[in-house]
């Protein structure tokens, strides 16, 4: 099944452009890849997986103006979520200089109004609330709540991308929700959620 049939059969909205990007953004990607080495996704059926796992929370997301993603890498989620979501302003976070180079090749060639390149650790920026928190295979969900600890007050809501040991990272943590597909699972954190 194609991206944009799943996406359709799962009823995710993105907007008109999105396929147009993302068939840019692949394309740039493999290039890339080559040279580089950004991101496992070798072929069209895992990167496809990639971007779907990316974009699965928009069904469930509140909408929200600010968003930052830590540790991006080649933009997962947060390259993919800033191509679906152009209302909302994406900070994608990457200390690696061939990454967030990349990352800024793409939202210059696409032309991303709404997407800011930090290329530093997230220990390293000024202080400054977000509405949402992303981040996908960074570290543990502890490690991640210290280091969006200056992102965040009490109205964020944080979305991690996990896999199945997630639920013995949550045993000490309030007010989280699972939403769980196939391998993946999403925590989600924050007030009435």
């Amino acid at each position: 099944m194609n991206l944009k049939t799943q996406l359709q059969n799962d009823n995710i909205r993105v907007p008109d452009n999105f396929f147009t990007n993302i068939n840019k953004y692949k394309e740039h990607l493999f290039k890339w890849n080559k040279i580089h080495n950004l991101t496992g996704a070798r072929d069209e059926v895992t990167l496809n997986e990639f971007i779907y796992d990316a974009l699965y929370p928009v069904n469930f997301l509140p909408k929200v103006k600010s968003l930052m993603d830590i540790g991006t890498g080649a933009g997962f989620p947060g390259m993919i979520l800033a191509l679906a979501l152009p209302d909302t302003e994406v900070t994608l976070v990457e200390p690696l200089t061939k990454r967030a180079s990349f990352l800024q090749f793409i939202k210059a060639d696409l032309n991303l109004e709404n997407v800011t390149v930090v290329k530093k650790r997230v220990e390293e920026m000024e202080p400054k609330i977000f509405e949402l928190i992303t981040s996908r295979a960074v570290t543990d969900t502890k490690m991640l709540l210290e280091l969006s600890k200056a992102f965040r007050d009490e109205n964020s809501k944080l979305l991690f991308y996990k896999g199945e040991r997630v639920f013995d990272e949550v045993l000490e943590i309030q007010n989280h929700k699972i939403i769980e597909r196939e391998n993946r699972h999403y925590l989600l954190l924050g007030e009435n959620i």
